[in-house]
């Protein structure tokens, strides 16, 4: 099965953001990639970037980002592609948002939503709502976990997802050091699954995005010497599975969490 990793630039336009990331999907999709995951703020914009400042939630247009997720939506169901798109998810006027994954599947549906659980000082204390449980989801006997940024310094949200039969994890983060690509190779190959790991065009320079494989070697990450004139990229790999289906535990609890449709408020 081919997955994509992809580089898009992240602005604080949310539709200049939405048509970046539909057009990576597009080109994509004639490659034959099945999944296409895009950084962490995508969509949105991340904090302490394109959202300048906590309060700034106040005047986030949360129906702007909405249409625009529908409207990926349309595109993945026209093209035949999951998409794993990086955003923020409203709650209480009150509460801070959750910074989410939203995995949207080939027919167009919100399959269901990741929500950042690990949060740095600043982010757990002026930024996001933490979310509380792991997702997976498969496609076509592929399973696959989701996680965001700083999580990759915590080893046992891999071991946990490796518990879950994953065989890739989809990792999205606003930008990749080199300490990151170091922690990813290193969970890769102690957990025996494959890490897709995606990244703004604008921070490549510091790490690009690109896919790591069980074995912990990097499959396609470009060399920061080589990045593309292009901000919009992907890279591509062909996955194998690497757990038996009969080991898997069953999908569901609170391993598994489905979202009815994308302006839900959970």
């Amino acid at each position: 099965m081919k997955i994509a990793a992809a580089q898009t630039v992240v602005s604080s336009d949310i539709s200049a953001n939405g048509n970046a990331i539909r057009q990576v999907l597009s080109d994509a999709a004639k490659d034959g990639v099945r999944l296409v995951t895009f950084c962490e703020g995508a969509l949105s914009g991340y904090s302490k970037a394109q959202i300048a400042d906590p309060d700034d939630w106040l005047s986030f247009d949360w129906k702007m980002q909405e249409a625009e997720l529908c409207s990926i939506a349309a595109v993945c169901s026209e093209l035949n592609i999951f998409a794993v798109v990086g955003g923020v998810h409203r709650l209480s006027v009150a509460d801070r948002p959750h910074n989410s994954l939203y995995v949207i599947s080939a027919e167009g549906d919100l399959l269901t939503r990741y929500d950042k659980r690990y949060l740095s000082n600043s982010e757990i204390n002026d930024w996001y709502t933490p979310g509380t449980d792991p997702i997976i989801f498969e496609i076509e006997g592929y399973r696959f976990g989701c996680a965001i940024c700083i999580e990759c310094q915590f080893p046992e949200v891999f071991m946990e997802y490796e518990r879950l039969g994953v065989d890739a994890v989809l990792f999205s983060s606003y930008g990749i050091p080199e300490p990151f690509q170091i922690a990813l190779r290193a969970h890769a190959g102690l957990n025996c699954m494959w890490i897709s790991a995606s990244t703004p065009a604008q921070k490549a320079p510091k790490g690009p995005a690109g896919i790591v494989g069980p074995d912990g070697k990097c499959v396609r990450f470009v060399s920061l010497q080589r990045l593309p004139a292009t901000p919009s990229r992907y890279w591509i790999a062909t996955i194998q599975c690497t757990t038996s289906h009969s080991e898997r535990p069953a999908l569901g609890g609170a391993a598994h969490v489905r979202v009815k449709f994308i302006g839900e408020r959970r």
